[in-house]
């Protein structure tokens, strides 16, 4: 799976960040189809039985819909790597950031 690591920048605000991050969040979510936001709670559902984390979030994008792992921890490496082997087939693509970890879905 292609795998990146982003250096990006905290928000100097977080409130005000995060009320704007659910305004869009809930305006794009309402642009995809309920197919696609199905699979987005498969894969959801999938990365939590193979990761343990404090917060999974799905976020509705313009081009794509994240998945964000917070304190994402390995539970086992090998249903991972087959995991991430199946989503990399499907155009899945794994973002690293100080923030989390974030598994990409291309809209389609």
């Amino acid at each position: 799976m292609l795998t990146r690591d982003l250096d990006t920048k905290e928000a100097s605000n977080a409130f005000y960040a995060a009320r704007d991050a659910r305004m869009r969040n809930y305006a794009l979510g309402s642009t995809y189809t309920p197919a696609e936001r199905l699979r987005a709670e498969q894969v959801k559902l999938g990365l939590e039985c193979v990761y343990r984390v404090t917060e999974v979030h799905i976020n509705y994008r313009q081009k794509f819909i994240a998945v964000k792992l917070t304190n994402a921890l390995v539970r086992d490496r090998a249903s991972v790597a087959d995991l991430e082997a199946f989503y990399a087939s499907q155009g899945i693509v794994k973002r690293i950031t100080a923030q989390g970890t974030i598994y990409r879905i291309p809209r389609q």
